[in-house]
């Protein structure tokens, strides 16, 4: 797994807000942060990267960007800095 291959190993978490907002994966690695959403839908909407969007607002420079994994063929931008990929071009 590329996790085991990074020194020092970065950590995969979950965030949550008190409002119910959340992102299903953040990888940490030192000081930046990826959020991800996985989403099972070939072609995912502005919707469903609006928590990643909240998420990269909270964290500013620490998060360069975030990530829509999902079940189609495409890669594409899905907002700003939000980036809509096929899960298995990623794995």
């Amino acid at each position: 797994m590329w996790r085991e291959l990074v020194t020092p190993r970065p950590e995969v978490l979950y965030w949550r807000t008190a409002n119910q907002e959340e992102v299903d994966f953040v990888v940490e690695s030192g000081r930046t942060l990826l959020p991800i959403e996985v989403k099972a839908t070939t072609r995912p909407s502005y919707r469903d990267a609006r928590h990643l969007l909240t998420f990269r607002q909270e964290y500013g420079k620490a998060v360069p960007g975030g990530l829509v994994l999902h079940t189609g063929d495409e890669v594409f931008w899905r907002a700003e800095g939000i980036l809509a990929a096929p899960w298995w071009k990623v794995v």
